[in-house]
């Protein structure tokens, strides 16, 4: 199976974005070799602007420009472009809602030897507990650039969550990437598993082993945690036992918890959560990190069979 980290598709699709709209710039504090955007600096060397190990700077700096009409894509990695700068995000571009749109990179436990100080699980949970903040996480490398070139048709700040990791392609050019909304990627009765990022694969190869047992799993792929797409959810949990979510972020706040809202104020039904459970990472390579802290194919089946019994 193809593997491509959406880092790289997110350097590429800025590349593409550049030549379609001349008010797309780009900043980043001083990781452009690692986010990516060095691909963006080396073709458009005068729209990019490298801000130094200065991240408060660089998001004042975005919304400036965003108020002269450019389309500012601010980066860096996933824990200093949020929690090192929530202040900025949420009164100087969020609060006036500006058009900002914040690519990050190296998010969670994916991350994997930089350590429990670099890998941010809580940043989703921050992010769309801010008004006007779009939050986006895409699962491979051709939704990521959809999703770059569909941000920056919106008018309004955006999040997007980006990995280091390479990750299965599980999409082609087929694909239609819509803000706010989720798809089914696999049909079934039994029960739901909603993915997001790089969950979406494991969700995908658990389906397949279930279904091997007799177990039909729906499998929906959700790449905007807000706005959530309600309808796809308050339908599945009319037609299925229940739905387990599955996120490489913590437990609280993020993807299972936008589900669980969904669900107890609409339809009740059980809701299992496959995710960081309320704890720091540590340093390891990202598929023993991943196994440790029960983020798995085998960990969304142990889930999916808690339902069914």
């Amino acid at each position: 199976m193809t593997k491509i980290a959406t880092r790289d598709a997110y350097g590429k699709a800025l590349v593409e974005l550049g030549e379609k709209n001349p008010n797309v710039i780009v900043l980043d504090a001083d990781l452009s070799k690692s986010t990516k955007t060095a691909d963006f600096a080396k073709t458009y060397p005068d729209r990019f602007f490298d801000m130094g190990i200065s991240e408060a700077n660089m998001i004042g700096t975005a919304a400036g420009l965003a108020t002269a009409g450019k389309i500012p894509f601010v980066s860096t990695f996933a824990l200093f472009g949020t929690l090192r700068v929530g202040d900025q995000i949420r009164n100087s571009i969020c609060y006036p809602n500006l058009n900002v749109k914040i690519a990050v990179t190296h998010s969670g436990l994916t991350l994997g030897e930089d350590g429990a100080s670099h890998q941010a699980v809580e940043d989703i949970s921050m992010m769309r507990a801010i008004p006007n903040m779009t939050v986006i996480v895409p699962a491979d490398a051709e939704e990521t650039r959809q999703v770059i070139h569909a941000a920056a048709e919106y008018d309004g700040p955006v999040y997007i969550r980006l990995g280091r990791p390479a990750v299965p392609v599980v999409f082609d050019k087929n694909y239609k990437f819509e803000i706010g909304k989720g798809v089914v990627v696999n049909e079934g009765a039994d029960v739901t598993v909603i993915a997001m990022g790089v969950m979406l694969s494991p969700a995908i190869e658990a389906a397949k082993e279930l279904e091997k047992e007799g177990i039909s799993v729906r499998v929906i792929n959700m790449p905007t945690i807000k706005p959530i797409d309600k309808d796809i959810i308050i339908k599945a949990a009319q037609e299925t036992k229940g739905i387990v979510t599955a996120e490489e972020h913590n437990i609280y706040g993020g993807l299972g918890s936008a589900v669980a809202e969904v669900v107890t104020e609409s339809v009740p039904t059980v809701v299992k959560r496959v995710g960081v459970e309320d704890t720091f990472g540590e340093s390891g390579k990202p598929n023993e990190l991943l196994e440790k802290y029960g983020l798995t194919k085998e960990h969304i089946i142990e889930k999916v069979k808690e339902i069914i019994k």
